[in-house]
């Protein structure tokens, strides 16, 4: 691995925006001039189930894929979801979670129970811990469908890319009529890192 490569993970549940977050940061990194690789995994992603997206980008990115232990940031849009990828952190990476849960089938129909005190197993298992309450502030924007955006924005912040390009990446992946409350997410996200 290049030592100039920087390593993202984005998990979550279908439905929760996670490969849109994935591709505006995607083409926001081009924008920025850096060499980017892609991958996603969406199995059942459009019925709840987990769909995850490696991000890497620096002078010169050769695969898309990361392996365990190697994420700089890993980025859970749902707290079982980081959980269960949180062996893709590497020791020294940074773990962002949107403090949301989202119960899988199995729990729904009683057959398993959600792991309590998530929050706390998770700040346990790696040193550098960013709880956010995305959907909570999307809700308050009037759309929660944006808490994928204010997860962004607290990425950007964190990896200290804030620029101005973003507006026009977001604007150029975002539905015209959905933008307005997706930039204010975006902006609300930033505040939070």
């Amino acid at each position: 691995m290049d030592k100039h490569t920087i390593n993202v993970l984005l998990v979550g549940v279908g439905g929760q925006g996670t490969i849109l977050a994935s591709k505006v940061l995607s083409e926001g990194l081009l924008a920025l001039g850096f060499d980017v690789k892609m991958s996603e995994i969406h199995g059942m992603a459009q019925r709840g189930g987990s769909v995850s997206t490696h991000v890497r980008y620096g002078r010169n990115v050769r695969s898309p894929v990361l392996c365990r232990g190697e994420a700089d940031l890993l980025v859970g849009f749902e707290k079982m979801e980081a959980l269960r990828w949180i062996s893709y952190l590497s020791s020294e990476g940074m773990l962002i979670v949107n403090n949301q849960e989202i119960h899988p089938m199995p729990v729904i129909l009683g057959q398993a129970e959600y792991p309590s005190e998530l929050e706390h197993i998770l700040s346990n298992a790696v040193s550098r811990v960013l709880v956010v309450e995305a959907a909570k502030v999307a809700r308050k924007l009037g759309n929660p469908k944006t808490t994928n955006m204010v997860l962004l924005g607290t990425v950007i912040n964190a990896l200290g890319l804030a620029d101005d390009r973003w507006i026009e990446t977001i604007r150029a992946c975002v539905p015209r009529n959905a933008l307005e409350v997706n930039q204010r997410a975006f902006f609300a996200g930033l505040e939070l890192a």
